[in-house]
């Protein structure tokens, strides 16, 4: 009788109820985590800064997020590392080093949810006026402007996040489309030593695939990248290691043999077909 895999998740996207949305605490994602065979979680609160941009939100307090991750999580058995995931914002600079510079962080994922002034998932006016190559065309330009910019980050998030907001029909990059700036961006972070995010929530989202999808990420491979963490973006704890064995499969299919997690910001690899047929 053929014995079925039993496959070890490490999530490295996890948002509790200290982010404006999460609506899951830290002891319910460490419960649930026992029974989807998660060994490790990295919890990575929101830390955008809204200076300049109309939006009801205010920036996290990391101090409060640091206290509440120590007292909830000491006493766990489940492995947890204290991450964030900085709003990346070129004109916030010197503001996210300094408080990068304040605490030990994990791991640090840096994304793009407000570009131009503009946070596209609250306020749609990022995207008037513009064809569905220019939006994409202004987004990916400004990523490429965070990777020159900042140094403190870790992997870059979902690095297509752009298409799930537009109201566009196409909701997919395709790559040769965005080649030049794509290649642009990803040797970059290569350069740098910088990985990039799997984030399974596109299928949430109903994208029909994770962030970034196959093209992206094949490329990223093509182009000798080998930093690859993945995280489902989970706000609530049924979302934990979301679609991570779909995310094991192509990671492999594409030549992927290990994926990362980062501890005291080194990265530590772990063979998938370890994780997959772990006893």
């Amino acid at each position: 009788m053929k014995k079925t895999p039993k496959y070890y998740y490490k999530d490295s996207h996890i948002h509790t109820t200290i982010s404006h949305d999460g609506k899951a605490t830290f002891v319910e994602y460490l419960q649930y985590a026992k029974e989807r065979q998660v060994d490790e979680v990295t919890f990575t609160e929101h830390y955008d800064i809204y200076d300049g941009v109309d939006s009801k939100l205010t920036t996290l307090d990391v101090s409060h997020y640091w206290q509440e991750y120590l007292a909830e999580t000491m006493k766990s058995d489940i492995r947890t590392n204290f991450g964030i995931e900085i709003g990346l914002r070129p004109e916030c600079e010197h503001a996210i080093k300094l408080m990068t510079d304040s605490y030990q962080f994990d791991f640090i994922i840096g994304s793009s949810h407000i570009t131009r002034g503009k946070d596209m998932s609250m306020d749609p006016s990022f995207f008037s006026g513009l064809t569905m190559q220019e939006a994409y065309g202004e987004y990916f330009k400004e990523v490429r402007e965070n990777i020159d910019t900042f140094d403190d980050f870790d992997v870059y998030g979902h690095l297509d996040y752009v298409v799930r907001y537009g109201g566009y029909g196409c909701k997919r990059i395709v790559y040769r489309d965005f080649a030049k700036i794509l290649d642009d961006i990803l040797a970059a972070l290569i350069k740098k030593g910088k990985g990039i995010e799997l984030n399974t929530s596109g299928y949430r989202y109903g994208l029909g695939y994770a962030h970034p999808n196959a093209e992206i990420l094949q490329r990223y491979h093509d182009l000798g990248g080998k930093i690859i963490t993945i995280g489902s973006d989970a706000h609530e704890s049924k979302y934990l290691a979301s679609h991570f064995d779909d995310a094991y499969d192509l990671l492999e299919k594409i030549g992927f043999k290990e994926i990362a997690v980062f501890r005291r910001r080194d990265p530590v690899f772990c063979a998938i077909a370890t994780l997959k047929n772990h006893a």
